[in-house]
């Protein structure tokens, strides 16, 4: 059996020298070709503020292509909040911030109904869930009541008050941060809402090199200030499309599907990858696999995206958290564990 030593979002080599990746189809090449174009002006300008954390920055971009939400979960100071506001002007769209507190309401994200004597009758007033990048930030300091508001707004992309539905405009991402250290005064998100994410990432510290640089090109001005838009909404609609359209043979599927099989049938986890997650997988593979100019997704691709597409979703058994294994050495097992289709199939 195979084994797989996956570097997150890099294109890893051929195994043993088994695969030749074969040449894009002209017919899909200018459109994933324009999806790899939009993808690095938007990555290196995102760069100019989040200095030596490419692999974070392209996860990013492929939760936005997918038309996910993305969680990112890190210590104070690291630049989550950084990165969601670095990404949301590298786009030229409607961007609002929800500072997530103990008091928020959920009418404050979703809106409310407001009677107007004048007209005797009820005006609705949109929240701040109505733009197309929303940042919440410390997602996990709100209530769960106040947590659950995003719920419908995530998975449908609609928003419900007072039995009206109101559609969201697309692109619509919703990038939320949280602190997994400080316990105090905060909420864990639910199975139900982590679900909804696409993918979570961490930051981590910066390597000496870019810290040196954060301190030379940070500490006068704000590098946010002087970000420019690369592309637009109706450019980024267009790279959806493509995306949705980039071709997944049936040997790739199944593959997703056993992968996602595997840890539901683990021991070792309480809870596994629901359906909703294989669908995220899929989704998250075909935007790599066209931000390296493919019209159809490897299982590599795959591969790459298994720990932030599906980590954040699994809960380990008491056995497994005793012994030290967490969900991410868990799925490094199963991927290991499940066999890999014969590249002739796909």
């Amino acid at each position: 059996m195979r084994e797989h030593h996956v570097e997150p979002l890099t294109p890893p080599p051929p195994p043993r020298g088994q695969r030749v990746e074969r040449p894009t189809p002209a017919a899909g090449a200018a459109d994933v070709d324009a999806v790899a174009r939009v993808a690095e002006r938007i990555r290196d300008n995102v760069e100019k503020v989040i200095e030596g954390k490419p692999e974070v920055v392209s996860a990013a971009i492929v939760v936005l292509l997918a038309e996910g939400h993305l969680l990112i979960e890190d210590i104070p100071g690291v630049g989550k909040t950084m990165l969601s506001k670095a990404l949301a002007r590298s786009i030229d769209s409607t961007v609002r911030r929800i500072q997530f507190t103990p008091d928020l309401l959920p009418s404050d994200i979703t809106g409310v109904s407001v009677y107007d004597q004048s007209t005797r009758s009820f005006e609705f007033r949109p929240g701040a869930i109505f733009a197309n990048v929303v940042i919440g930030d410390e997602i996990n300091r709100a209530s769960p009541k106040t947590q659950s508001a995003l719920l419908e707004c995530m998975a449908e992309r609609q928003v419900s008050v007072d039995s009206v539905t109101y559609q969201l405009e697309s692109p619509f991402m919703v990038i939320a941060t949280q602190n997994p250290v400080e316990m105090e005064g905060t909420y864990p998100l639910p199975e139900a809402q982590r679900d909804r994410f696409l993918a979570r990432v961490s930051i981590g510290y910066p390597v000496p090199a870019a810290e040196i640089a954060m301190l030379s090109n940070h500490g006068a001005t704000n590098p946010l200030d002087d970000l420019e838009p690369v592309t637009d909404t109706a450019e980024v609609r267009k790279l959806c499309a493509t995306v949705a359209d980039v071709h997944v043979s049936e040997a790739v599927q199944r593959y997703a599907v056993a992968l996602t099989s595997a840890t539901r049938q683990s021991p070792e986890l309480v809870l596994g990858a629901s359906p909703r997650a294989t669908l995220h997988l899929v989704r998250a593979a075909k935007a790599r696999a066209a931000m390296h100019r493919r019209d159809y997704v490897l299982p590599d691709d795959l591969l790459v995206l298994l720990q932030p597409v599906l980590a954040h979703r699994l809960l380990p058994g008491p056995e497994a958290t005793v012994a030290g294994r967490g969900a991410h050495s868990i799925l490094a097992d199963i991927a290991n564990r499940v066999p890999v289709p014969d590249p002739a199939s796909y």
